[in-house]
């Protein structure tokens, strides 16, 4: 690091190295950020890749490997547990490999957590090739009833510490960890209005994960059940012929795409283009929704790096109810798993890149 921090703010990354896909591209972000905060990279990589990046980046971050005591199915949360344990500033900034934060961004996330426990910023694409644009129209239609799910939060130390981390054997770890938060009462800031910049994925890579996306949604029945509806409905639409209505339909989702871009001064950021893609992300939504309960319901969970995942996130109510049996330290660090037996069973493993479009850890390459 070439000198202090500007801002008392520590950075974890939680990675694991697949390919050298974009390798230099992350290290001139690396060693920017390093002017800036301190950055912790949790790098649960293979012993080769571990060293190599050790080499790399040595000087200008601390990377480590993730803790051994932590076993999760999930080897994001294993890093980014890792990462809190070790960081020294109380304001803490999680993200994934793809996320670029600029000096106004760090600054403001930071101001933030002065009176909020979680802040969740608004992830932006940039560049926007057309799969970015398609994913752009699902981050639109979360905004507009309530908010998008980023790669990246901001966590005071502290109170991360004292309700125990959170589940690492789940698929959606990023709606665990919100739901934790409240459910230890925790102070949670939507800042809608912060946006921060991913890179986008590879296309092959985005196509992969479409059924894993939607497989998230299993932790949220109403919206579940709603794009479960979309297929029955449209053919029925379709045996009446009647079009008008399927038009009027595809027209709606735009609009509600317009007003989550319209929420936050978000026309500035995501360009109208993205607004034709809300229909046929709906649709693909739809098709994958059943795919990923045929995956549930049939093979008992989804594969996730040589794993099979059941639960996408457990419910408020059930980390409510588990909460006296949470608090202190990372000891408790898979939360619900003191209240009731692991639904998972797995192995340790390491902790992944974290991925925009699908909101899970990848390759080394681009996000998923």
């Amino acid at each position: 690091m070439d000198g202090p921090p500007v801002i008392d703010l520590d950075y974890v990354l939680p990675l694991r190295c697949e390919d050298d896909t974009d390798l230099a591209e992350l290290t001139g972000y690396l060693r920017w950020l390093s002017r800036h905060v301190r950055v912790l990279v949790v790098d649960g990589s293979s012993r080769g890749r571990f060293s190599r990046n050790a080499r790399l980046w040595g000087d200008m971050v601390h990377h480590l490997p993730p803790h051994d005591d932590l076993v999760t199915a999930n080897g994001k949360v294993a890093g980014v547990i890792t990462g809190v344990r070790e960081s020294r500033a109380e304001h803490v900034v999680i993200a994934d490999d793809d996320v670029r934060y600029d000096a106004i961004g760090l600054t403001r996330i930071w101001n933030l957590l002065q009176t909020a426990d979680l802040v969740r910023p608004q992830n932006f694409f940039s560049p926007l090739p057309w799969h970015a644009r398609w994913d752009t129209a699902r981050a639109l239609i979360n905004r507009a009833f309530g908010g998008d799910y980023p790669g990246t939060f901001g966590v005071r130390r502290s109170f991360f510490l004292t309700m125990g981390g959170y589940d690492g054997d789940v698929l959606f770890e990023n709606l665990e960890l919100i739901r934790t938060v409240r459910a230890h009462a925790g102070r949670e800031q939507r800042a809608l209005g912060l946006y921060v910049r991913r890179v986008p994925p590879r296309t092959e890579r985005f196509w992969s994960q479409r059924v894993r996306q939607a497989y998230d949604d299993l932790a949220q029945p109403l919206r579940m059940a709603a794009f479960l509806a979309v297929l029955p409905g449209l053919a029925v639409l379709v045996r009446r012929h009647n079009y008008g209505m399927v038009g009027l339909c595809a027209g709606i989702s735009m609009g509600v795409a317009e007003l989550g871009r319209r929420r936050a001064a978000g026309r500035g950021v995501f360009p109208a283009s993205c607004l034709l893609y809300a229909p046929a992300w709906v649709l693909e939504r739809a098709v994958c929704s059943w795919l990923a309960l045929a995956v549930r319901l049939g093979r008992g969970g989804i594969r996730y790096s040589g794993n099979r995942i059941r639960v996408s996130a457990h419910s408020s109510r059930q980390l409510r109810r588990c909460q006296p049996g949470i608090s202190g330290s990372l000891a408790a660090r898979k939360p619900v798993a003191l209240c009731e037996p692991s639904q998972n069973g797995f192995v340790a493993e390491r902790p992944h890149r974290h991925k925009a479009t699908v909101a899970l850890p990848g390759s080394m390459g681009r996000p998923f």
